[in-house]
């Protein structure tokens, strides 16, 4: 959930700046999250040093949601999800207020 939470504030940024069309492939649907990780770091937002670096992370918090829900033998524990859990709750909190145009 946290990573469609991040994948959509991403989408959310965009939007309030019109410039949806740099994150949609030519069949008109967004790019996938790595994409838009890669489309929002090119841009010029008012990201932090440390939520530029925080949100390269993201793909790890995305790989353990994956293998937990499709691994049948790897349940994601609290210790996993505790070393990211500093680094995504910067990077929502900084997509939040760029995506308010804060």
């Amino acid at each position: 959930m946290v990573r469609r939470l991040v994948e959509t504030l991403i989408i959310e940024c965009f939007e309030a700046n019109k410039i949806t069309e740099k994150i949609k492939s030519s069949d008109g649907h967004f790019v996938s999250l790595e994409h838009l990780i890669k489309k929002f770091l090119e841009e010029d937002w008012n990201l932090s040093r440390n939520g530029k670096k925080d949100l390269k992370k993201i793909p790890e918090l995305k790989y353990l949601g994956d293998i937990s829900a499709h691994n049948r033998y790897y349940l994601a524990s609290k210790s996993d999800i505790d070393q990211v859990k500093s680094h995504t709750r910067l990077i929502i909190q900084e997509l939040f207020t760029i995506s308010q145009g804060v």
